[in-house]
């Protein structure tokens, strides 16, 4: 086992290695091998999502043959399942039934996920006002009311400086909310690199046992 453990980091260090110099020196075998290995990389996500697509089957195929709470909603996510699988990998992604079963089932479904994370957040404005009530709290909570009066008024009613290119909501979209966005992008990019190098130090072994 202590054999084990060094051998496997001073692989994943030296796979790391030639895929990140790929990107910086132009060398032709180079090219070729992190090309290469940018292929199998896919080609695992794709495995791993295959067998993340078994695994759920198989947890729910056990929950609904066993007559559990909820053995109900499995039975429809297995039958779904199957459903789409055949249609999609008969017909193809862009045939018309598998454009059906995506605007007339994903899409709605998605639409009602969104409402009630509306609904949600309205909950927690709400308890956000009744238990700290400061300058933040009324800045998030004015925003917000401000995006959706934008987005869609309500009982129709247009209330001026709201609307348009140079519109109230137009602007806290185009500045404040990308900017706090590419904030968090940045944080994750940032986030990533540093695990990346941690994982080629060798500090962090996450493919470890």
């Amino acid at each position: 086992m202590k054999i084990k453990v060094p051998f496997s980091a001073a692989i994943a260090i030296l796979f790391g290695l030639l895929v990140l110099a790929g990107y910086f020196i132009e060398i032709p075998w180079l090219s070729d091998l992190h090309n290469m290995f940018l292929q199998w990389a896919v080609i695992l996500a794709a495995v791993a999502l295959l067998v993340g697509i078994a695994n759920l089957a198989s947890v729910h195929w056990t929950k609904a043959s066993s007559e559990q709470n909820g053995s109900f909603y499995s039975a429809v996510l297995i039958i779904s399942l199957l459903i789409t699988l055949i249609v999609v990998g008969y017909l193809g992604p862009t045939a018309e039934w598998s454009l059906w079963i995506f605007n007339n089932i994903q899409v709605p479904v998605e639409s009602s996920l969104l409402a009630i994370l509306v609904v949600v957040l309205t909950y927690a404005a709400m308890r956000l006002i009744r238990r700290r009530l400061n300058l933040f709290s009324i800045i998030f909570i004015g925003t917000g009311l401000i995006t959706l009066l934008g987005i869609a008024p309500l009982f129709g009613v247009v209330i001026p400086g709201l609307h348009g290119a140079f519109g109230f909501r137009t602007l806290i979209a185009q500045i404040p909310a990308v900017a706090g966005a590419r904030g968090i992008l940045l944080g994750v990019a940032l986030g990533t690199v540093a695990t990346g190098l941690r994982i080629l130090m060798g500090a962090d072994r996450p493919y470890r046992g």
